[in-house]
């Protein structure tokens, strides 16, 4: 018999929104090029490292983000990019998750000052799964709704099984930021923001694992690389920081899944696909993200 320990487990979050798309206006003077920061009214819902897509809702070119900004320097009407927001509600522009979350002005995209307003739409993208960092704990459960089919006449209670639902929690080490992975781990702070999101909604995606890749208490050599997780969307119902004197500070949220709770399993090695001269194909979303290829 083999025995699993919960501590090389962990969590991967999905950042996402299912409840439409922010609506503003990019005045004159909310584009401040000496700081490389601008705003706009509906700057609270977004989370310091959300990749949003902004998009003119009048067709016309992003004239605040500089021509050397874009990848191919030059304009058009919508762009994609990492965010970092400051105190004040102030957006500054990355082109990655690390340097989004690490905030240094540095490192923002270069804007430019505008002469008349622009009508702007804000979607908040589908990101790829990064590490939650600071994980303690977590816990899953998965409830089946039964229908009762008993007929006139008959002498047992017949059952049938309906819909299907999850709930849980997560437990964190409490941070602000990322002092662990680089800025490549998602912090656990993001989990407290995500409940004051009132117009886009606090749904995020997460796998959950119970095994790990190169974790094998088994000691069959071919279960090495073998994998199991759940894989859910929920939305964050209740979070609570613990604050007590000496003792370190912990954040729970409790979460319902808000679609199915697929489990899954990974038996065979990861597959690359690599261009003519080998070198990864990265994804759009994050050029840190690798292309994998779905086997059989």
């Amino acid at each position: 018999m083999s025995i699993y320990l919960g501590g090389f487990g962990k969590v991967m979050l999905q950042r996402k929104t299912a409840q439409g798309d922010l609506f503003a206006t990019i005045n004159t003077d909310d584009v401040n090029t000496s700081k490389k920061r601008f705003s706009f009214d509906e700057a609270d819902e977004l989370i310091t490292g959300d990749q949003v897509e902004i998009s003119t809702t009048n067709g016309t070119d992003l004239l605040f983000i500089a021509a050397a900004s874009w990848p191919d320097n030059t304009r058009q009407s919508s762009f994609t990019a990492f965010i970092h927001k400051d105190d004040l509600g102030g957006i500054r522009l990355f082109s990655s998750f690390a340097n989004a979350v690490n905030g240094l002005s540095s490192n923002a995209l270069t804007l430019t000052s505008i002469s008349s307003d622009l009508p702007v739409k804000i979607s908040v993208q589908n990101a790829i799964y990064r590490m939650l960092g600071q994980v303690s704990s977590y816990e899953i459960n998965t409830d089946v709704e039964s229908v009762d089919v008993t007929a006139l006449s008959e002498y047992h209670r017949e059952r049938y099984s309906s819909l299907i639902s999850g709930n849980g929690r997560i437990t964190c080490a409490w941070d602000y930021e990322d002092s662990e992975g680089s800025g490549n781990f998602d912090p656990p702070h993001y989990l407290l923001e995500l409940v004051t999101r009132t117009k886009i909604g606090s749904e995020f995606g997460a796998q959950l694992y119970l095994k790990t890749s190169g974790y094998n208490p088994s000691g069959i050599s071919s279960n090495l690389d073998d994998e199991l997780w759940y894989e859910i969307n929920a939305v964050v119902t209740q979070s609570a920081v613990s604050f007590n004197v000496g003792q370190p500070v912990d954040m729970t949220i409790n979460f319902v899944t808000t679609g199915g709770v697929d489990l899954k399993i990974n038996s065979d090695a990861a597959n690359k696909i690599l261009q003519e001269d080998s070198d990864d194909i990265l994804l759009e979303q994050d050029t840190t993200a690798k292309l994998l290829q779905e086997t059989d």
